[in-house]
């Protein structure tokens, strides 16, 4: 099971920056993606907005090779977020690869999982806390991003030994131009593999008193966070996961976690809270989540909430935000109201 970190994307201010400088605005991103035209300002998003910005950027940019590589190499390093910028003045390259995997937790939504094998060594990406697709771009761009972080700490043009894909990534003889290396698109996963021996490769950005301010730091946040998760928040993580197979029971949930339902429904209760009371939370969560998704008619979110007809999620969505989920949407998207 994966870490069961908050639904809430922090996006540094460097991202809208960067987004800048290749000729795309805030304002641009936010109407493309049917978005508040104020999401900038947001210090966190949900996942599902933190994917349309990115799809938006996608459909702004044009061809998608293009995109990733220019994003890759515009973003600049001094705008790094602390968590980053500890990777960047890391001792090697390996060093920066586990540092950028295990302060990632702080960040998600995606992790990294480092296998090193015989003269290989794999980056997989893995996605946290949603069934949604990914946007193609955010998966290329986080592989190059992983490539950049060691041609820039080294200064060498270090080059991938095999790159995957699992969707279609546009112009595939640049992105080899740009990885050096053959891409394959349609694979089962997204995956960087990299030359073993690259890892070895001191960083010339390397500054070992700036490490010893910003390590404790975040290793400190991470530790707060992996040690604030109640059973509440974990429990509403999973029921977030099971949603769309109907309503989870707490007999399934239990079992997700290795306990009896008996011993479930006790921990909730020292929490204050119970199973029912956190499906509800659950449920009116996504359910902002999804409806802030334009190309989700309200049918849809209805099933995805796990709900069996759209007047029973309607009743429940009145009782939430004292509104129709359809007059709810049109206000967040800036939409004319609806009549129905």
């Amino acid at each position: 099971m994966n870490s069961h970190t908050s639904d809430r994307i922090k996006i540094h201010p460097g991202l809208w920056e960067t987004f800048r400088q290749l000729g795309i605005s805030a304002h641009d991103i936010a109407r493309k993606a049917r978005l508040p035209l104020t999401i900038n300002t947001k210090p966190a998003v949900s996942t599902s907005q933190y994917f349309a910005i990115w799809q938006a950027y996608a459909d702004l940019i044009g061809d998608p090779a293009q995109g990733i590589i220019k994003m890759a190499t515009a973003f600049e390093t001094t705008k790094y977020p602390p968590n980053v910028l500890a990777t960047y003045h890391a001792r090697d390259y390996r060093d920066a690869l586990n540092r950028l995997a295990r302060y990632k937790q702080l960040c998600p939504p995606e992790s990294l999982r480092i296998t090193e094998e015989g003269e290989r060594c794999a980056i997989e990406l893995e996605w946290l806390h949603t069934e949604q697709p990914c946007p193609p771009m955010l998966v290329g761009v986080t592989l190059a991003f992983l490539l950049e972080l060691g041609r820039r700490g080294t200064g060498q043009p270090i080059t991938a030994q095999f790159v995957e894909f699992s969707h279609s990534m546009g112009e595939v003889h640049a992105l080899e131009a740009y990885f050096g290396c053959q891409i394959r698109m349609g694979a089962k996963c997204n995956r960087l593999t990299l030359h073993r021996r690259d890892l070895d490769r001191p960083f010339l950005s390397y500054n070992e008193e700036l490490l010893e301010i910003l390590t404790p730091v975040l290793d400190r946040s991470l530790n707060e966070q992996q040690h604030s998760r109640s059973m509440a928040a974990t429990v509403k993580w999973i029921m977030k996961r099971c949603l769309t197979g109907g309503t989870p029971d707490i007999q399934a949930v239990a079992k997700e976690l290795g306990m009896s339902d008996r011993t479930l429904q006790r921990r909730l209760t020292d929490e204050n809270t119970s199973f029912k009371h956190l499906l509800a939370q659950a449920r009116h969560e996504q359910a902002r989540d999804y409806l802030v998704d334009p190309s989700l008619d309200i049918k849809e979110v209805a099933f995805l909430l796990g709900y069996k007809d759209q007047n029973s999620f309607y009743r429940a969505f009145r009782l939430w935000e004292g509104d129709t989920p359809s007059n709810w949407r049109n206000e967040h998207l800036g939409t004319s109201p609806s009549i129905y």
